[in-house]
């Protein structure tokens, strides 16, 4: 028997149940920035992020009784995200664009040097990953991004768990690999 999970919005989560539009609109307005940003992600594209994310969310509200909450809401709705997120890259299978940088405030100059540092070495890896195989990418994002341990991530691209862990281990040696070559000066953009 599992255990039900808490979630602190269950009354909007009932009241969808119960069709409540209202109630919906108020789960969209607290998810939606978290579920874009882990489309975008993926998907490295603003428009096709939008587009996976209110698919997401119309599947969600329409299968909103198959929510059994063994987890968390906001985990169950991921989950939906990183699925159509993953049919869309099926869909198109071309290599992506590199995610754009956010930008960042600083208070002081020498926050602002190191920061400026730390988002160039962002901006590398980034541009690394959008380098690399769309399976490579894949793994990566979901695993250092997104914060799936190998299991999950076996459970949500269908493979065994070695090939999660095989595949997650040639993808960071592939990105180093890349990271080292933008070092010496042999990777060109």
């Amino acid at each position: 028997m599992s255990k039900k999970y808490k979630n602190i919005h269950q009354e909007l989560i009932e009241d969808c149940r119960t069709g409540k539009t209202k109630a919906q609109f108020e789960l969209y307005k607290l998810y939606y920035k978290a579920m874009y940003n882990t489309s975008l992600r993926l998907v490295s594209d603003s428009t096709e992020a939008e587009d996976v994310m209110q698919e997401a969310f119309l599947s969600a509200f329409k299968n909103i009784n198959n929510y059994k909450e063994e987890v968390s809401f906001g985990a169950w709705l991921k989950k939906i995200v990183v699925n159509r997120s993953l049919d869309s890259l099926k869909k198109r299978r071309i290599q992506q664009d590199p995610i754009d940088e956010r930008t960042m405030t600083v208070i002081d100059e020498v926050e602002l040097d190191r920061q400026e540092d730390v988002a160039q070495e962002l901006a590398e890896v980034k541009q690394a990953i959008a380098l690399l195989p769309e399976n490579y990418r894949t793994l990566i994002t979901l695993h250092l991004i997104e914060g799936y341990d190998h299991e999950e991530i076996s459970e949500i691209l269908n493979i065994s768990n070695a090939a999660a862990r095989t595949g997650y281990s040639r993808a960071r040696k592939k990105l180093q690999e890349l990271l080292k070559q933008k070092e010496t000066g042999i990777w060109m953009n």
